[in-house]
């Protein structure tokens, strides 16, 4: 649906079980046609992500592995080249919405990644101890390279790492919002 008022951001949502994105008129069919994949990927993600009790996979995992728990523990839309984040000054942590549709236990190794971060910061020796708890750690670390999806270097693009992150658009609504 194609807005005059809509000046630069473009939002789709579910209505009926129909999807529809918004977009601003200007928009050429290429950008058009961009922004709608992108979108039904969004929507695709966050439906895959809710079949996913992040919160209570982390409580169980955490007590499973002797691990801290966060204070808050979520699914995010925006992270391209991490597939998880902690930040542990206010001990929050955001899973990528990438990952909803991998397996469980795969979801469960960056639960369990992001919770050692809880602990240690860095990926030093002492971090990669917690991380090893889980027993298809490395399972899963090689599923992740073998899908083109984590490096294998710690610290580099496309590897769990700890730092920001941010969802934009309103969860709560089941609309997601792009600028």
């Amino acid at each position: 649906m194609r807005s005059p008022r809509r000046r630069k951001t473009v939002q789709a949502r579910v209505v009926d079980g129909v999807l529809r994105v918004h977009i601003p008129a200007r928009m050429s069919t290429e950008e058009e046609r961009h922004w709608v994949s992108e979108m039904v990927g969004r929507i695709e993600r966050r439906t895959s992500a809710a079949r996913i009790d992040l919160g209570s996979r982390a409580r169980t995992l955490a007590r499973q592995h002797g691990l801290e728990l966060p204070a808050s523990i979520r699914w995010v839309d925006n992270q391209e080249s991490r597939w998880g984040s902690c930040t542990p000054c206010d001990r929050t942590i955001r899973i990528s919405s990438r990952l909803a549709r991998e397996p469980t236990w795969v979801v469960d190794y960056v639960i369990v990644h992001e919770l050692a971060h809880l602990s240690v910061a860095g990926h030093g020796p002492r971090f990669w101890r917690l991380v090893d708890r889980y027993p298809l750690a490395e399972r899963a670390r090689g599923f992740l390279m073998a899908r083109g999806l984590d490096t294998g270097e710690p610290d580099a693009p496309g590897d769990l790492d700890h730092g920001g992150g941010g969802l934009p658009g309103d969860s709560d609504t089941g609309s997601v919002t792009a600028v």
